[in-house]
């Protein structure tokens, strides 16, 4: 009776552990560009953050204004410590950085409730902006960004104005921009809310590298160029928001999907139809960026050799006609006989421009004689020469001397 029970209490706990509701500020609203960009002002995007360390479904959760417009049915996931980016439109509002998902629907300039709910309908967080948003510059184009994702969306001293045009998009908020001495009040508000729970600073891996390019391809380039990426760590990582960007020409970003990972010791291929990234045969370089804009890695290649892929070798590079993508470098292996004949071909050669040296002062046909029977022995020959000569020198300059000092007799 007593093994029954437990399980029907491991069965309920099992089929209502995934209808649990999401807790408050598990995921929020982390920043808003409400004022669009500089080169349209329907630019518009919106920002979430995971604050837990768990993968997040967000199908059925909704991001909504009082007003009714926008309103956002979410799809997908959100990964642990990562962030959503929404596009209104299409993808091109913000640059250089893939949307999550594209929405419909104006910000309003003059400020909006937005309330992000879980599939349930529970309130999960909320910016009451209705009287005017807290934050943001039309003028400069920077965003609203959120002091601390722990504490509440309302509180009007929780949010700053980005230091950057643009905004920080998939990437920690800045330090927002110095306030003007008549917000001092606000300003010590603002510092007493980080001080009491200072924002979490998030942790890229390291050891992951751009490990093999093809930037000149036997066929076409724009179907088989290709970049690999290498995870030299034990532990899988999550590369979402990671991003390359080539360096010459009219250079293009290309940011991983959000549901991006790389086993450990594995590997990662992209080829150019999903990166649009144009690798130029003149010379180019590439670079990988970790989601906080720091560069985990980069490359540079002078002009490319046909058919060949560029490959690391340690902290070298080396081009190598194997080529070896979402596999382990292969490189041409050195002929150990070869060099051995090579350097006995070297060693012939210092033998006969000694021998030659030597043909000055040995007679011609003795050398030729010699030279093919016994190196060693005419080598010998010549230093008894030489020393013998020396010697001879040595007396004639002594009896030379001598006769100078003592007059000659009859």
């Amino acid at each position: 009776m007593g093994n029954k029970i437990l399980g029907l209490v491991f069965i309920y706990f099992f089929l209502a552990l995934p209808c649990l509701a999401a807790q408050p500020l598990d995921v929020v609203i982390n920043e808003v560009c409400w004022m669009g960009s500089g080169i349209s002002a329907n630019d518009e995007w919106v920002e979430l953050y995971n604050n837990t360390s768990s993968v997040i479904n967000l199908n059925g959760w909704k991001l909504i204004s009082k007003d009714g417009s926008p309103e956002i049915e979410l799809e997908g996931e959100i990964t642990a410590r990562s962030f959503f980016i929404l596009e209104r439109t299409d993808d091109e509002s913000v640059p250089n950085i893939t949307a999550d998902q594209i929405y419909k629907g104006a910000l309003k300039n003059k400020g909006e409730f937005l309330q992000l709910t879980d599939d349930k309908g529970n309130v999960v967080d909320e910016i009451d902006c209705s009287d005017g948003w807290f934050k943001g510059d039309n003028k400069t184009k920077n965003t609203m960004e959120r002091v601390n994702s722990k504490l509440a969306g309302s509180n009007r001293n929780n949010w700053q104005t980005s230091q950057d045009t643009g905004g920080t998009p998939r990437a920690q908020n800045s330090r927002g921009i110095k306030l003007v001495p008549e917000e001092e009040t606000e300003k010590s508000e603002v510092v007493d809310i980080e001080q009491q729970q200072p924002q979490q600073t998030i942790t890229y891996a390291s050891g992951i590298l751009i490990n093999e390019i093809l930037p000149s391809p036997e066929g076409p380039d724009k179907e088989n160029e290709y970049i690999e990426i290498f995870n030299q760590n034990n532990v899988a990582v999550n590369l979402a928001a990671w991003s390359l960007q080539d360096v010459e020409g009219a250079t293009k970003t290309f940011t991983f999907p959000g549901d991006t990972e790389i086993g450990p010791k594995k590997f990662l291929v992209f080829f150019r139809p999903e990166t649009k990234i144009t690798l130029n045969n003149s010379g180019d370089g590439l670079k990988l960026f970790k989601p906080n804009k720091e560069i985990a890695d980069q490359i540079y290649y002078e002009k490319a050799l046909q058919g060949e892929s560029f490959n690391r070798v340690g902290d070298d590079w080396v081009w190598t006609p194997n080529l070896t993508p979402g596999a382990e470098n292969i490189f041409p292996k050195i002929d150990e006989e070869k060099t051995e004949g090579e350097e006995e071909g070297i060693i012939e050669i210092e033998k006969k421009e000694l021998l030659g040296a030597l043909s000055e002062i040995l007679p011609g046909r003795f050398l030729e004689e010699e030279s093919s029977k016994n190196f060693s022995f005419v080598l010998a020959i010549a230093l008894i020469l030489a020393l013998s000569s020396g010697i001879l020198i040595l007396v004639l300059k002594k009896k030379i001397s001598l006769s100078k000092k003592a007059p000659w007799t009859h």
